[in-house]
């Protein structure tokens, strides 16, 4: 049986970081990731936009190039599914039934995109995007798609809808809820993206029940609402959310369920068993110390640093301020803090100039900005939440006054 001084399960941003940090906090012991996808740990992001696209190669997303890992002594098991983990012994099953044993496990598994649960979801043409090869068979389809439906609003499926559309195809964006981005963004940001999809061609419909898929010779052909009318197209992107991976931690009994939940220092309730990034649920104090799950590269990196740590003997808790961005045609999203449960919304800026922000309040207080084509407000808005500053309202109003200025 192998054996690893620090087994990673999962080769995404986070596992990737974890061995990382690992050897810049001089950690001498043996390594391995495991990763079920067979390629060396790449960027996530770019899949729904420049790899989309066709305007980044797969070589450029990769985190760092094969010769990093060999020259720091990570073994790579890539190709490979960790199904088991017996907590007691140490030992974490593959899908092959090989078995590696651990001193310390670090779980980076992410999550498996939802799927759509109605009739017709098993057929051809209906796509995720979430790895390479998802994306990969999008690519593959193209040349012979006209009509796109994507069914969800939030990042990933306005980020494809904006691509699409881009290469020339008719994108018809399908939201269960009133409004695009609704669970992560308030309504003027939503309002703001929905226009500027429409104005550039995408047919936005919310409020929408899908009731099924429809098809043909075993391929997707079309989507039936719930109002009975149907939606044709060639190609069916889903994108609404994720499904953490965590079932062999929970059948070790890890305690969890909506992800694996870890403390300050991302440890779990399995001796020597760490979980960080999409999978993790943790108390957030950017959110007042609720228990969540965050879904980006900033979460599974410095969880990933916090996890190293622990693992180093330099134990430090997790108190990294939240970070997001999207980037949908010419339009950059930066978004600081998590608006969660916020009260007020300020609108700083005028939307039609497509450079503005919405600042988030919860009793006076800045809690989080999205800044659209505003990097100034992204910059200096960052203290404002970071210290829980509560400034004048009127004064957060006026795009005239810099953000630094209120801090």
């Amino acid at each position: 049986m192998d054996r690893f001084d620090v087994l990673i399960v999962g080769a995404g941003h986070g596992g990737a970081q974890a061995a990382i940090a690992l050897r810049m906090l001089k950690f001498g012991g043996s390594i391995a990731i495991v990763g079920d996808e067979p390629e060396y740990p790449y960027e996530r992001p770019p899949l729904s936009k420049e790899y989309l696209a066709g305007e980044k190669p797969f070589e450029r997303l990769a985190i760092r190039p094969q010769h990093f890992w060999e020259e720091r002594e990570v073994s790579m098991l890539l190709g490979r599914r960790a199904t088991a983990v017996d907590a007691a012994a140490h030992v974490v099953t593959l899908e092959d039934g090989s078995k590696i044993q651990y001193g310390s496990l670090v779980w980076a598994t992410g999550g498996k995109p939802r799927q759509l649960t109605c009739s017709g979801s098993e057929l051809s043409r209906i796509h995720s995007v979430r790895s390479r090869a998802d994306v990969d068979g999008m690519i593959a389809e193209l040349d012979s798609v006209r009509r796109v439906a994507v069914i969800g609003g939030g990042y990933i499926g306005l980020e494809a809808a904006a691509v699409l559309t881009k290469l020339g195809k008719q994108v018809v964006l399908l939201e269960t809820l009133d409004r695009v981005l609704a669970r992560v963004a308030g309504e003027p940001v939503s309002r703001f993206y929905e226009a500027e999809h429409r104005a550039h061609g995408v047919d936005v419909r919310t409020g929408i029940a899908v009731e099924c898929i429809t098809g043909e010779g075993g391929a997707a052909t079309g989507v039936r609402l719930g109002d009975g009318s149907e939606v044709p197209a060639d190609m069916f992107i889903v994108g609404i959310g994720i499904v953490p991976a965590v079932e062999p931690l929970l059948e070790a009994g890890a305690v969890g369920g909506n992800g694996i939940e870890v403390d300050a220092y991302c440890r779990t309730s399995l001796p020597d068993v760490f979980a960080i990034g999409d999978c993790a649920s943790h108390e957030n104090r950017f959110a007042d110390g609720l228990r969540l799950r965050l879904e980006s590269v900033q979460n599974a990196n410095d969880q990933a640093t916090v996890a190293a740590r622990a693992i180093a003997g330099e134990a430090q808790p997790y108190e990294a301020m939240p970070w997001f961005w999207s980037n949908q045609y010419d339009l950059k999203l930066q978004t600081v803090g998590l608006s969660t449960n916020h009260d007020r919304v300020i609108v700083r800026g005028d939307p039609a100039t497509r450079s503005f922000s919405a600042v988030y309040l919860k009793q006076g207080r800045v809690i989080a900005l999205d800044c659209i084509n505003a990097v100034k407000d992204y910059v200096q808005g960052r203290k404002l939440v970071l210290e829980g500053l509560s400034p004048d309202a009127s004064r957060i109003a006026n795009a005239d006054i810099p953000l630094k200025e209120l801090a």
